[in-house]
């Protein structure tokens, strides 16, 4: 097989939905018949899916889902899921490289390149095209030089796309800003797109024209604010959506870990991320997530202590998962210093105490559920499959202490029979979802420019036309460093 084509999708910044635009364009190329694959260098985010060899970031499991094939860690061959404000533990090729992660950032760099090209290499000679999404900015130039934009798009020989977020304001600006400072990299930009757009879009219109006679590059299109709910990549930007149903309360401690597996209840019920005792008041569901440092979390899920026992003691149902659970439980003991050396009281609501072991525990789990009880007995009999991905020792799959139920297993809520029993009815699926991005793609997106940069044949969709070109455009901003001193 020849080496594959390769696209990467460069961002103006985090957050402007190079993830939503690269699971697009996967499906897109799925349709055309294409084997496609997602890779990303180096991820930085606390929410990882266990797959083929070890655990990746969210975001690369569910661009393998829109290319129709097996989610596997060389197409996320660095995680670096941070701790706090400094330190990080770095996952290479699905496991944790505890070297690494005691290493600074910029000793670390050293050792990824390796790594990194040889998934890299490996997949471009498997695949017909890959879809590479970037890192943040590919001009953040104090931390050149790049290998998560830059020097992975040189490896594959990669053509560009540049995504603004219209929604967040200076979209324009960040798209020539970029360009501009790219320098000879530019040479790989294809074309620029808009995301996240809401309102009327003949007053963006005259940026099209801007950016191409200012530039040379054509804007590709804009893609409106989709309705569509994905599994996050890190949850910080996430705004839940208010969905009819009952009241979900999700306890947003601070290091709350895998948010994306509650992706389901922003359709199902009415979720609140909530920061306070106050914000979860009169919640039907609490749900205790993830943490990447229960420990440190601890102190601020006291304060919710007397809410959860009222809660508990009016039977309402309690759902704590891995390190919401851990929280829960009688001691924290980690005399390793696996994630934060020493012993901390829990807040004794399981008869269980938890010690932190050196290995990670990461595999995938398919169970049926039986002896539950109370409002959980409705789960009895399902057969259910999810994820464990932990260092924590010493409690069970699942327990239940009254309407508590405490549990290592992520994505116990993305299976459908779960989401029927527990709300009455089924989310709309990730393929569905998938489906509606690739379509809001191929009608929004001049992809016919896309096809032809790479070389592609096969069925091609439709763009919406971009509009007549403006009468007076405005010249170009000078190049160079322009200081405003008041």
């Amino acid at each position: 097989m020849p080496r594959a084509k390769a696209l990467i999708v460069w961002g103006t910044g985090s957050g402007v939905g190079k993830s939503l635009l690269a699971a697009g364009l996967l499906r897109h190329f799925r349709r055309l018949g294409l084997k496609a694959a997602p890779f990303k260098a180096q991820n930085m985010a606390n929410h990882a899916r266990v797959v083929q060899g070890g655990e990746i970031a969210s975001a690369q499991w569910l661009q393998a889902l829109a290319a129709g094939v097996e989610p596997e860690v060389r197409m996320n061959p660095v995680l670096v899921k941070p701790f706090g404000e400094r330190g990080a533990q770095v996952v290479v090729w699905g496991k944790v490289d505890p070297f690494l992660s005691r290493l600074p950032w910029r000793e670390r760099k050293l050792h990824l390149e390796a790594p990194v090209r040889e998934a890299l290499e490996g997949l471009l000679a498997e695949y017909e095209l890959l879809v590479l999404e970037g890192a943040g900015s590919p001009v953040e130039r104090n931390l050149w030089p790049d290998l998560p934009n830059l020097k992975v798009a040189e490896w594959a020989d990669a053509k560009a796309l540049l995504v603004a977020d219209v929604d967040q304001g200076g979209a324009l600006g960040a798209l020539y800003g970029t360009w501009a400072l790219l320098g000879e990299h530019r040479e790989r930009l294809l074309g620029f797109l808009f995301n996240k757009f809401r309102g009327d879009l003949a007053l963006l219109k005259p940026a099209y024209d801007l950016l191409e006679d200012w530039t040379g590059i054509p804007v590709l299109g804009t893609l409106p604010l989709l309705p569509l709910e994905f599994p996050e990549e890190d949850g910080f930007r996430h705004r839940p959506k208010a969905a009819e149903g009952p009241k979900v309360a999700l306890l947003r401690y601070p290091h709350a870990a895998n948010l994306d597996e509650f992706w389901p209840l922003s359709e199902l019920a009415r979720l609140v991320h909530a920061h306070s005792p106050e914000e979860a008041e009169g919640s039907e569901l609490l749900l205790l997530p993830g943490s990447r440092l229960p420990a440190k979390d601890l102190p601020w899920l006291k304060a919710f202590l007397p809410l959860i026992q009222r809660h508990l003691e009016a039977g309402k149902p309690v759902l704590a998962v891995c390190g919401g659970a851990e929280m829960l439980s009688e001691a924290l003991l980690d005399e390793e210093g696996v994630e934060e050396r020493g012993h901390f009281p829990g807040l004794g609501l399981l008869p269980y105490r938890v010690r932190m072991a050196p290995e990670k525990t990461v595999r995938r789990r398919r169970v049926r559920l039986s002896g539950l009880s109370g409002y959980w007995a409705r789960l009895n009999g399902l057969e259910v499959e999810g994820y464990e991905i932990h260092h924590g020792q010493g409690l069970p799959l699942f327990h239940q202490e009254g309407s508590l139920l405490a549990t290592w297993l992520h994505g116990l809520l993305e299976n459908p029979g779960v989401q029927k029993a527990l709300f009455g009815r089924e989310a709309r699926g990730l393929e569905e979802g998938l489906e509606a991005l690739a379509d809001a793609l191929e009608r929004h997106l001049d992809l016919r420019a896309l096809h032809r940069a790479l070389g592609l044949t096969g069925r091609v969709f439709p763009a919406s036309p971009t509009g007549a070109k403006a009468p007076d455009v405005d010249p170009p901003p000078p190049r160079g460093l322009v200081l405003l001193l008041g």
